[in-house]
């Protein structure tokens, strides 16, 4: 009997595949026949190419009935199509995308676990080069470009008002930390953490007590917030096998007291490491593997401390600890422990790196990093920043540092009077970069800590890091919004580095794309400077507004894509491609929808390559 009930669940399981991959041929009728009467891969290839370049003819010529861009999006989409199933692409991706179309369509009880994510990007991509996207609303023009003069122009001012109108009501969703309520929330949270910790105000306006009181434990974080069972498993789990956990008392008071609350999610996100990010990390620990080096810093590192990737610029890490961790930090596998004896670099160590950048007179800039160097004392950090300039050939010193956000009391009126010393005006520049990443860190400490920075005469830049909790529609805008008001420049976006570990945090490349194109685009443009880059390991950054710098060779079963990244060397050398898995656009709307949000807002995603 239990034979019989295997083989009726196995029945039903193969008559929902079929269906579902019926859907599938539904968008290309003849492409389904193409699959269905080619006895192998290689007959199938050459079959779709005569069909894709029949229809690149049929584009070529009169397209009756289909919108300019329509035919823009179809190229494209054929364009992808034609990588994906060529044998360069499934040689670089060691996959075949075309070997499992094949078996899904000869024999579907024999096509293998292919997922829903590999049927929907295939479902889009044949919409698309059939000229079906779908992701224009209207089939018709707007009604001003019917008319000229006064009357095209007032329809098209009363047009924009209504797009201007949709862009505040998205952007008012997301809460931030200039708001009256958050406000009022952070004082009562604040009051909080001073009666537990038996402290006072002047305590907290001091950047060395935070450093003291570093919350290192969920006992310790439970003193101030609520945590959900979840996030306590987490935070248990990682203490207890060494993945490195600290919050400032600052940072923790951004967090709403219940952990349900919505608002603070990302606050929460950014330090309260995900249980499988915990399992993972502890499983390549038991692995042996020792080097989460993603970024091969190990190969662009001439000499301890440096890392020189660009022609003319290189990095200095004194300091490889900061006031807190972010879970998702290139570099906090290095970290044992926040502030960790030993994190400062021996004084030969830094010496000798100041002499390279010294003997390298082709460095014009240099980016000093970490770890976080602001949590050096002025003295240390003095001693280092006089000796980069007496280097004649060093033109800007950047300090990459979130304590802007995390720990705004460090930059006291004694550190900016330093640091504008050796910011000098058609001889030197000396700029700060920082990391917000949601609206509700922008509060009025952060606004004050940053105009100290620019009533001085320094620049300060922003680095956002775009994860899953800062990705819903309009968020990012409503954070260069905030962050152009209290005076930073939206800098570079980086979409989350392809670590495995952090998947949860990861982010489809075409969602970046889609936000750059759609919500960036709507606003004024000193509020969307940032430009949108991919870091690849050893190579650098890949510009992924340019599609010349990234290209989809595959579409895997399970619903990734995956990318072949062009290195900036790419018309001045014959430097190697890097290739990468993105991940699920299915999965992240399904995560989306999860989260309160309507995939079918995120529509258009399927055609950003």
């Amino acid at each position: 009997m239990l034979r019989d009930d295997l083989s009726f669940y196995e029945a039903v399981r193969e008559v929902e595949q079929a269906s579902r991959f019926e859907e599938l041929w539904a968008e290309d009728r003849q492409i389904y026949r193409i699959l269905r009467e080619s006895q192998d891969v290689d007959v199938a290839r050459a079959k779709l190419a005569r069909y894709l370049a029949s229809l690149e003819a049929v584009l070529s010529s009169e397209t009756p009935g289909l919108r300019p861009l329509e035919v823009a999006n179809a190229r494209e989409c054929i364009d992808v199509f034609k990588s994906i199933i060529s044998i360069r692409s499934e040689r670089l991706a060691k996959h075949s995308a075309l070997l499992h179309l094949l078996r899904m369509a000869r024999s579907p009880a024999d096509a293998g676990p292919v997922s829903q994510g590999f049927v929907e990007e295939f479902k889009h991509l044949f919409r698309g080069i059939n000229g079906r996207s779908g992701i224009y609303a209207s089939k018709t023009e707007p009604l001003f470009l019917s008319f000229h003069g006064a009357k095209s122009s007032k329809l098209r001012s009363a047009s924009l008002d209504r797009i201007a109108k949709q862009v505040e009501d998205r952007v008012a969703r997301y809460a931030h930390g200039l708001g009256q309520d958050a406000i009022k929330t952070r004082a009562r949270n604040r009051r909080r953490i001073l009666n537990v910790l038996r402290a006072t105000q002047k305590d907290w306006d001091n950047w060395h007590w935070h450093l003291r009181n570093v919350v290192l434990d969920a006992e310790a974080l439970e003193r101030f917030v609520r945590l959900a069972p979840h996030e306590r498993k987490a935070i248990r789990l990682a203490t207890a096998n060494h993945i490195p956990f600290a919050i400032t008392p600052y940072y923790v008071s951004l967090m709403d007291e219940s952990p349900d609350g919505g608002r603070d999610a990302g606050v929460r996100s950014q330090v309260i490491p995900p249980l499988d990010y915990v399992r993972r990390m502890i499983a390549i620990r038991a692995k042996g593997k020792k080097s989460l080096d993603f970024m091969l810093e190990r190969d662009t590192s001439p000499i301890e401390l440096i890392t020189r990737r660009y022609p003319m610029i290189a990095v200095l890490k004194p300091y490889n600890s900061c006031s807190q961790i972010c879970v998702y930090c290139q570099r906090n596998w290095e970290i044992t422990h926040v502030m960790f004896k030993g994190a400062k670099a021996p004084p030969g160590q830094i010496a000798a790196a100041i002499r390279w950048i010294r003997e390298h007179p082709a460095i014009k800039e240099v980016l000093l990093t970490g770890g976080d160097p602001l949590v050096m004392c002025d003295k240390e950090l003095l001693k280092i920043l006089t000796q980069l300039a007496e280097i004649d050939h060093v033109e800007r010193i950047r300090i990459g540092t979130r304590t802007p956000v995390c720990l705004p009391q460090r930059i006291t009126e004694e550190l900016v009077e330093m640091l504008a010393k050796f910011h000098l005006p058609g001889r030197r520049e000396l700029c700060v970069v920082t990391h917000f990443q949601y609206p509700y860190e922008v509060t009025p400490e952060a606004l004050q800590a940053v105009q100290r920075l620019r009533k001085s005469g320094l620049s300060v830049y922003n680095q956002q890091v775009y994860t899953f909790y800062n990705s819903r529609r309009f968020e990012s805008v409503a954070l260069r919004r905030l962050l152009r008001l209290i005076g930073v420049d939206p800098y570079y976006m980086f979409n989350m580095k392809g670590k495995e570990e952090t998947n949860r945090y990861r982010v489809p490349i075409a969602r970046i794309l889609q936000e750059i194109k759609e919500e960036a685009r709507l606003v004024p443009g000193l509020m969307r400077t940032d430009e949108p880059v991919y870091n690849i390991p050893k190579i650098g950054k890949n510009y992924l507004r340019a599609r010349q710098h990234h290209r989809v060779i595959m579409i895997k079963a399970n619903g990734r894509r995956v990318y072949e990244f062009h290195p900036w060397e790419k018309k001045l050398a014959p430097a190697g491609t890097f290739v990468c898995d993105d991940v699920s656009i299915y999965q992240y709307l399904q995560r989306l929808s999860e989260a309160g949000e309507d995939p079918e807002d995120y529509a258009t995603i399927w055609y950003y390559y």
